[in-house]
């Protein structure tokens, strides 16, 4: 059910003689088959209604907790790849045909902003990457790619309130493409403190989500660009929800717009590509302060605007020629720019419970511009790559202004002083065919990468507050750098594929939420903190290390059955040096040590295919002193296809089959989180 795992992405898909123009786009760059990439297919796509859902089918690349964006909050939907230290703002990129769709304050992604119907392949590049953009891909980047051609239309129901109706289509008007996709999703949610523990404060995760896109390609021969496409993209979403206690809730919006102009290579040629893109987005949120009976929540914070805007600008140069050196030669060169500005706007301190008494606007902009050169070699049997980037950083105009809210008398007027750096990051690689060797089908490769990620507008201005917990901003957070290698053997062949890569990543200057402080208490800047609460603030906790083994595998075992599985293994573990002694030796938070899944399809008929597919995931701790410990779980989840005509495909899922009870969070004082309980779906696909 999980799709084939692919050590390297194949070609792209040969375009039909009917389609005239496609997205503007470079295609996969050859040299990405050097490093570990997984591709989702359209099977693991078809069957997720969450994009982040559908990335959970590779081991350890999951959002900040165990729990998918139906119920996360939006400040925890950042994802990473690797169990090496996962964080809410995330530490992989991650793209649409080129455009960053990482929130420009938060730096996390809002899922439901790109439904799976939308897409035609999901590439996951492991490792730190060198090239556009490559700032912000700290543990790998995400590759999106949207659809050309045909269309579907998904319309399902499910328990708890569940509705949901996703879909797109494209079609040609004349010479220009246009391509339309939507996404509807309501549900009236679970609750996520149950049993015994659970009190009135306790109410459900709902949710009411919607997004649109509207792209239009073009091709430009009329401008003596022959071969060469525009392709005009506007998107906009909004999701409210729930956030699982009494009077808190949160809404994420935004819209988008981006042009792209690109010319892919020809066998022996230059290709380029030119982009410019920007993002809007808005975020609201309150929280509170739970009783120790968990009978009343007491409003704590109210988030009530956070504007935040995007931009960006990127252009390239590509080269392929076919006779080099006695082997085929690709290289690009290129440009690109990021801007980010934003502030939070929020009501908080009530002590009392009468009323908040204070105000705060904090927030600041930031940038990084780079230039990078990248290349690989191919002669059949080897294929050798490198990429190097240069960046310069920047974190301007940041303030922190608090007052009264009765008078309007300032408390805090802070401007925090503008700070800058630059940072060389490269990425070097090998691949061997080691069919004259081994047999055909085996193929070597080896790896070595660095990156880096700046700190996002919301880590270094924007404090939070979750139940009793409050984590502090800190304006002088320096970018967290990692550095890393790899080797890995795979085999593919008669429809049997397996793949194994050992990995070593450290990360420096890592950004994590480290406890200074226990309620009940009064601290300098939070204010006061409850009993059974902390005070955390976000600072560079020195270095991670990690060690990793990657398993994967699929066999074709008959026409009608496959089967696949992976596994992977991270022995994570944290230097806090001087800067935060207290977590030397400790594991980073929310990092398993092992992370499983398998799955099997069975056409059980020409019409019914039915499918399994479980994960599993060892034990995790909430917080960064290993104080709350997540329990390890399994899950089961189960999936029945008719196909009652050509196009017509009606389908039943069950979700968690076997109720397992996954613990995604813990309070100080030993309450529990728990993702989704079972959960049946029904839904009917259209497709052309």
């Amino acid at each position: 059910m999980t799709g084939m795992f692919q050590d390297a992405p194949p070609a792209p898909p040969a375009q039909l003689s009917e389609i005239t123009v496609t997205a503007a786009r470079l295609p996969p760059a050859a040299a990405d088959a050097a490093f570990s990439v997984v591709r989702l297919d359209q099977a693991v796509l078809e069957r997720s209604t969450r994009l982040d859902e559908a990335l959970r089918t590779v081991p350890a690349v999951s959002l900040f907790r165990r729990t998918s964006s139906l119920a996360a909050n939006p400040t925890t939907q950042g994802i990473s790849l690797r169990a090496i230290a996962p964080s809410g703002a995330g530490r992989t990129l991650v793209t649409l045909d080129g455009v960053p769709l990482n929130d420009p304050f938060g730096g996390w992604v809002i899922w439901s902003q790109v439904a799976p119907e939308s897409l035609e392949r999901v590439d996951i590049v492991r490792g730190a990457g060198a090239g556009p953009y490559g700032a912000g891909a700290l543990t790998g980047a995400i590759g999106l790619t949207e659809r050309d051609r045909g269309g579907v239309l998904d319309l399902s129901v499910g328990e708890r309130g569940g509705a949901r109706a996703a879909g797109s289509g494209s079609t040609m008007l004349g010479p220009v493409g246009v391509t339309l996709s939507g996404l509807y999703e309501t549900s009236d949610g679970y609750t996520p403190v149950r049993g015994s523990a659970a009190g009135a404060a306790d109410t459900p995760l709902d949710l009411d989500s919607r997004s649109a896109a509207l792209r239009v390609d073009a091709p430009l021969d009329g401008l003596n660009l022959e071969g060469a496409n525009l392709s005009l993209r506007a998107a906009t979403w909004e999701e409210d929800r729930g956030s699982g206690l009494l009077n808190t809730r949160s809404n994420a919006s935004g819209h988008s717009l981006s042009a792209t102009a690109a010319k892919a290579p020809p066998v022996d040629g230059y290709g380029w590509r030119l982009q410019a893109w920007r993002i809007e987005s808005d975020f609201a949120n309150t929280s509170a302060s739970v009783a120790a009976d968990r009978s009343t929540t007491t409003p704590a914070n109210d988030q009530y605007r956070t504007p935040a805007t995007g931009w960006g600008l990127n252009a390239a140069l590509r080269r392929r020629v076919s006779d080099f050196a006695g082997g085929r030669l690709e290289w690009e060169v290129g440009a690109d720019a990021r801007f980010n500005e934003g502030e939070t706007n929020e009501f908080f301190s009530n002590p009392t419970g009468a009323g908040f008494a204070r105000g705060r606007r904090a927030g600041g902009e930031t940038s990084v511009a780079g230039a990078y050169v990248d290349g690989s070699w191919t002669d059949g049997a080897w294929l050798v790559a490198g990429g190097l980037r240069y960046d310069q950083w920047k974190n301007e105009a940041g303030f922190r202004y608090e007052y009264t809210l009765a008078t309007g008398a300032p408390i805090l007027d802070e401007m925090d002083e503008d700070r800058s750096g630059e940072v060389f990051s490269a990425r070097l690689a090998a691949r061997r065919d080691l069919s004259s060797l081994l047999g055909a089908g085996y193929a070597w490769r080896a790896a070595a990468y660095s990156g880096f990620r700046p700190a996002t507008l919301n880590e270094l201005h924007r404090p939070f507050r979750v139940g009793n917990d409050i984590t502090e901003a800190n304006s002088a957070l320096e970018p967290e750098t990692l550095r890393g290698i790899e080797t890995g053997l795979a085999f593919d062949r008669d429809g049997i594929a397996w793949g194994a890569t050992v990995f070593w990543n450290e990360i420096e200057d890592a950004i994590v939420n480290v406890t200074i402080g226990e309620g009940p208490g009064t601290f300098p800047r939070a204010g006061f903190v409850p009993a059974g609460g902390v005070l955390r603030q976000r600072q560079n906790a020195g270095t991670i290390e990690a060690w990793g083994v990657e398993l994967n595998g699929s066999v074709q075992a008959t026409e009608a059955l496959s089967l696949n599985a992976a596994l992977s293994w991270t022995d994570a573990e944290v230097d806090g040096g001087t800067a935060a002694p207290q977590l030397t030796g400790l594991r980073p938070a929310q990092a398993p040590e092992w992370s499983a899944t398998a799955g099997l399809d069975w056409r059980a008929t020409e019409r019914l295919t039915l499918g399994l597919a479980a994960r599993y995931e060892s034990a995790r701790f909430d917080d960064d002193l290993n104080s709350r410990s997540l329990d390890a779980a399994v899950t089961l989840d189960a999936r029945a296809e008719w196909a009652a005509r050509e196009g017509v495909m009606i389908w039943a899922a069950l979700d968690n089959a076997f109720d397992e009870e996954v613990e995604v969070s813990m309070t100080g004082t030993d309450v529990a989180g728990y993702a989704p309980p079972r959960t049946l779906r029904a839904g009917v696909r259209f497709s052309y």
